[in-house]
């Protein structure tokens, strides 16, 4: 398994980079933030993304997307976590796409892959019902009745659900698990929007007696299960990679910083004990890098990854999590002023560490698939 990236995958890389360096930088997400803006990110911004091909890169190519790879959009997703740029790659890029294309309904594949690659819609999926992630304990119900099913419950930190045109619910139907499509516009979905503590987007959504057709059923039972594992495990690699590239970002200033500071006639790189904080954070993103295209790479074969992914999320949650400290810490006063963008990182961070599951939840899961 070669944990380096290919020649094509660095080109996309470098072309991620240096357009998000120069057309979103950090100061983009606090405009959006001082301006309470209503959409939480700029259309015209995701538009330009979408040219780049950022929102097709998991779409198949007979829909009009790229049909990359997972480690290809892990390679977007760690350029966007260098900049915290607000956009809906994630809501809808990965985990969207990802659903609808695995779904095996190809009415569904036909009506929306066109318009995520395109950049003209927003999907998100509707999964979690408390503070932390706990994808087992769905109380949204999907009851039968005349001519289909009617949809009741509420759902939380629904990422970007006050913009989505569609909304992927996971729903109780029966003794098993169910996956429905429903227009966001649906009478009885009543959204509330909910700015988390980074200044990005996420939803609380209210399902009361939401009537639904059959054709809004994507999956049910065993089949909708393991769906759900599949693309909450696509989530969990693109936000581990988000993560990597916050780390990373938080550790390049921390270094230059370092470099430039003078204390008692030094530049502080020169005392020691900085300089051994900063290779053990080095030695860490390091294997936090390996872990990540580890998972990436097994999904991309089609092998069982669940594992990997784990190893991978837990270990970008505690990496990305030491970067935004020590980088805050070796700063000193000016770290911890909102005047001064380190903060944003360690809030970015935060709120990706509770996405899809934390450090905890997945040594817990680890152990579990390991017979603990």
């Amino acid at each position: 398994m070669a944990l380096v990236l290919t020649e094509e995958q660095t080109m996309l890389r470098d072309s991620a980079r240096g357009f998000l360096a120069a057309e979103a930088p950090v100061a983009h997400l606090r405009a959006l933030r001082d301006q309470k803006d209503a959409k939480g990110f700029a259309p015209a911004l995701w538009q330009r993304c979408t040219e780049m091909g950022f929102a097709g890169v998991l779409v198949p190519e007979a829909h009009g997307g790229l049909g990359l790879t997972l480690t290809d959009a892990a390679v977007i997703a760690e350029e966007i976590g260098r900049t915290l740029t607000p956009l809906p790659f994630l809501s809808t890029s990965v985990l969207g796409a990802r659903l609808i294309a695995e779904s095996g309904r190809e009415d569904l594949k036909g009506a929306w892959l066109p318009r995520i690659a395109a950049g003209q819609a927003v999907v998100a999926l509707a999964l979690d019902e408390a503070a932390r992630h706990r994808p087992e304990k769905i109380a949204t119900t999907a009851a039968a009745s005349a001519g289909g099913t009617t949809l009741d419950g509420e759902k939380v930190l629904v990422v970007d659900g006050h913009v989505a045109d569609l909304l992927l619910v996971v729903a109780k139907l029966g003794n098993g698990t169910a996956v429905f499509a429903v227009d966001a516009k649906a009478k009885g979905v009543a959204i509330e929007r909910t700015i988390m503590l980074d200044a990005h987007n996420a939803a609380r959504v209210r399902f009361s007696g939401v009537s639904l057709g059959r054709e809004a059923l994507v999956a049910e039972g065993e089949a909708a299960a393991a769906l759900v594992e599949r693309v909450l495990d696509t989530g969990r690699v693109a936000i581990a990679a988000e993560l990597l590239g916050a780390a990373e970002e938080a550790f390049a200033r921390t270094l230059a910083y370092l470099k430039e500071r003078q204390q008692f006639g030094r530049k502080i790189g020169e005392f020691q004990a900085l300089q051994h904080r900063a290779s053990m954070l080095f030695c860490d993103l390091e294997l936090a890098r390996a872990a990540l295209m580890q998972a990436a790479e097994r999904m991309d074969e089609g092998k069982d990854a669940r594992a990997a992914v784990s190893v991978a999320k837990a270990r970008c949650c505690r990496t990305a999590n030491l970067a935004v400290q020590e980088g805050v810490q070796m700063h000193g006063g000016i770290g911890m002023t909102d005047a001064f963008e380190m903060g944003f990182f360690m809030k970015r961070v935060r709120v990706l560490q509770e996405l899809l599951g934390d450090a905890n939840y997945h040594d817990n899961r680890l152990a579990t698939l390991s017979g603990y």
